[in-house]
């Protein structure tokens, strides 16, 4: 069958089907003169991967709404009751997105539709929050409906298992095989609200659990009593960027004895539409524009950043000159492994088995700085549900301590209370680290300048092209072809000495679209397919022994990759 005709097939069978609602149809009929439209909407199902759905709101199998939000969770149902547990059951937390509750209530609907309780939290919570909650509550599994820091007209659904790890590939397909059973949407089995909450098989969360994360954040502190130290003249600002961050946040840092925290006016509602801001992605220094003139205002030590379901944290710091410096997720890292292992080696508490984790495509940085206090790292795929899994394998075999977690895209994770990257105890960590070295007369950017003379001059960079719709993705698909069929000798006259192509399944880790180079002279980039945006990113990273010998071998390495690239 051709695209075209199934695209025709599918937007007439919405027309037509009983079970789709009157308001949903009036906007297929809306868009019935423009093929395109209609092709985009149709030509396949919203992708159901390892993470989860995630697309643009609206009607349509590729667009997120309330029938692929139900019919997920009739295979989600499914894969429960699978599970073999007595009395199944799962939490679900939402952020500030349009139609989050909205699609939480339907998923919880259908969840008592087939026989399984539903907790649900009656107010948007970070997404690390039901991570914890799914433990603590001793689920089968937890649901988020969030899109992360994607654009307003996104929203998503992620799926987590009885660890509180989100699903890694072999749990989500056996998740999709399911997804893929439910063939209409009149096989989507649910109850009402009201049947629901009279059966006991959806149940609202509240603050009793807040009480017992904040609890658990607060456990992993180092240095409270520093904090009480420098708390009279030590100055934070916070942005929630409208996000599910700002209540947590600040009840944690006010629980280590920060009393001068700041939040942003301006950006401290939830707002779907993130309407003070272009993307909610603390990565990008846009995103503080407002918090950075507060900060300049109050003379604070830090500023911090959480995107709308607050797992990742962004953190700004004062350069040499005075002026505010945007850290990366790299630079962030590395200061935190830093400042971790060192209080603990202070307290003679650091663990002989214990071990950093993080992604192939994060900085080296954070390994060299874990090797001076010779802690080891492990390396995964990109995703943190792979950090999670070694957290939860640890667990079992006792074989290793859990550290810490981290990612370049801003996620850390400290602890072993939850098994996702974790913006609210990343912002007491990084707040707390400031404190700890303000106390000794330095600023953090002082200190990642003492790391970077101690172990080298890294500097990364990511760059990312963005092709929606269906060309989009077979252009995608044609770079990776490409670079994986004609890999090059070299790059700028640097021999490439070793290309790993993780859909080989390297290392004995998962299968994953995932091309990695690395040059005579250390330095490496790394070409891959997002798995939750309409985008191609290609991670930089190189040491030099001066931050001037890193800038020109990076400016080289990403002009001369991303030409090949731009011009596939």
């Amino acid at each position: 069958m051709s695209t075209q005709i199934r695209v025709q097939e599918q937007y007439d069978l919405w027309l037509q089907d009983p079970a789709i609602d009157q308001d949903t149809k009036n906007e297929l009929k809306s868009i019935g003169d423009q093929p395109k439209e209609i092709e985009d909407r149709f030509y396949r199902d919203l992708e159901f991967g390892t993470g989860g759905l995630r697309g643009v709101i609206g009607a349509g199998t590729n667009r997120m709404n309330l029938y692929t939000v139900g019919r997920a969770t009739q295979g989600l149902a499914q894969f429960v009751k699978q599970s073999g547990a007595a009395n199944p059951s799962v939490v679900i937390a939402y952020d500030s997105r349009n139609q989050s509750p909205e699609f939480s209530l339907e998923a919880a609907k259908v969840l008592a539709g087939n026989g399984i309780k539903a907790y649900v939290f009656e107010s948007l919570r970070p997404t690390p929050e039901l991570s914890f909650a799914v433990r603590e509550l001793k689920a089968t599994a937890g649901i988020v409906v969030t899109a992360s820091h994607n654009p307003p007209e996104y929203n998503g659904y992620k799926v987590y298992g009885a660890d509180g790890g989100q699903l890694v590939p072999d749990q989500a397909e056996r998740v999709i095989a399911e997804i893929q059973q439910v063939q209409s949407f009149a096989d989507v089995k649910r109850e009402t609200r009201a049947q629901a909450e009279a059966a006991g098989l959806l149940q609202w969360v509240g603050q009793e659990l807040d009480v017992e994360y904040v609890q658990a954040v607060t456990s992993v502190s180092l240095n409270r009593d520093i904090v009480k130290q420098v708390n009279d003249d030590f100055r934070i600002v916070f942005t929630p960027l409208h996000g599910a961050g700002n209540l947590s946040v600040r009840a944690v840092l006010s629980e280590i004895g920060f009393d001068h925290v700041h939040v942003v006016a301006e950006q401290e509602q939830p707002d779907a539409q993130f309407s003070t801001v272009k993307s909610p992605n603390p990565e990008e220094r846009a995103a503080f524009t407002l918090a950075i003139q507060q900060a300049k205002a109050l003379n604070a030590d830090i500023i911090i950043g959480t995107d709308p379901d607050c797992d990742r944290m962004g953190a700004v710091v004062k350069d040499a000159s005075g002026e505010y410096f945007v850290l990366t997720g790299n630079q962030s890292g590395a200061i935190m492994v830093d400042y971790l292992l060192s209080s603990l080696k202070e307290r003679g508490q650091l663990p002989a088995n214990g071990v950093v984790i993080k992604t192939i495509v994060t900085s080296e940085m954070g390994a060299a700085v874990a090797a001076h206090y010779g802690v080891p790292t492990l390396n995964t795929l990109t995703g943190f549900k792979y950090i999670g899994e070694k957290m939860t394998q640890f667990d079992s075999t006792g074989e290793s301590t859990f550290l810490f977690g981290y990612e370049e895209s801003y996620g850390y994770l400290a602890g072993n209370y939850a098994r996702d990257k974790d913006a609210v105890i990343a912002s007491m960590l990084i707040c707390e680290a400031a404190a700890y070295y303000k106390s000794q007369g330095k600023t953090l950017y002082e200190v990642l300048q003492e790391l970077y003379e101690r172990h080298g001059y890294f500097l990364e960079k990511l760059e990312s092209r963005t092709m929606k719709g269906k060309d989009g993705v077979e252009q995608i698909q044609s770079i990776m072809h490409d670079w994986r069929t004609n890999p090059p000798a070299d790059i700028n006259g640097q021999a490439v000495v070793k290309v790993e192509d993780f859909s080989q399944g390297l290392y004995g880790l998962p299968v994953e679209n995932v091309l990695k180079y690395t040059l005579a002279d250390n330095s490496w980039f790394c070409l891959r397919p997002s798995g939750t945006e309409p985008k191609i990113k290609v991670y930089f990273a190189v040491c030099g022994t001066s931050a001037q010998a890193a800038t020109d071998t990076i400016h080289g390495l990403v002009t001369t990759v991303m030409s090949r690239v731009d011009h596939k």
